[in-house]
Order: C-alpha cells, then structure tokens, then sequence
C-alpha cells in the first residue's frame, strides 16, 4: 500500500494518483490523530538516572529533572548529559508518534518512507 519503489524517471498518472490518495489518507489520519498526538510526552535519561527530560511531541522541552548525585558532574558534563537526556526523550517521543502512526494506517512504515523520501531529494540533489 505505502512506499511503492516509484521510478521517477517513469512514473505514470495511476502512480500520481495512488500518491495523491495516500497523501489525502495521511491528512485525514492527521485530522483525527491530532488529540492522540498531542497527547504524546517523550521521556529520557542520561547519568545513570540522575538526569530526566521530557518533551512534547515537537521535541519542545517540558521538564529536566536532577538527582542530588548530578551535582558531582562538573558544568560540562552536566551539559552534556542534559542534552543526552532530551535527545533520548525526543527519539522516544518520534517512536511513540511513529507507532501511532503504523497502528493507524497499516502497511504505513514512518522510518521507511522518510528514507525514500530522503534518496529522492538527494536524486534532484
């Protein structure tokens, strides 16, 4: 259903078409999902624990928490464990949206078609 291998040298009208009726899917899907999306709150950790984020669904900051043994690290491994932390939250955040996504429009693969998608900008490149 999802990510048919288009050639882009070739593509014919029925392939714009099953494109376009993906797209209108994909819009419909993202009309109804906005409240389950919203909803999503990705959480990360880093320095065994005594670093927590969380972020929204738009990898917005929402909250960093330290444990009392953070203070031990010096400012810039601080920094660099917060960071860890809110990356590891926002890739949370991107799996939970992706398996959404997946139980919404079967046969759909997020990972997947951001890929293709990525190897035809590159072919106009």
């Amino acid at each position: 259903m999802y990510g048919h291998p288009y050639d882009p040298a070739n593509i014919r009208e029925q392939d714009v078409d099953e494109v376009a009726r993906q797209g209108e899917r994909m819009l419909a899907w993202l009309e109804t999902a906005q409240e389950d999306l919203e909803k999503i709150v990705g959480t990360g950790e880093a320095a065994a624990g005594q670093v927590k984020a969380t972020v929204d669904v738009n990898g917005r900051v929402l909250d960093v928490r330290y444990g009392p043994r953070a203070t031990r690290l010096n400012s810039h491994e601080l920094a660099e464990q917060t960071l860890a932390a809110v990356g590891e939250a926002c890739a949370d955040a991107q799996r939970q949206t992706q398996d959404l996504m997946r139980e919404a429009l079967p046969g759909y693969d997020p990972v997947e078609a951001n890929a293709q998608f990525e190897r035809v900008l590159d072919d106009w490149r």
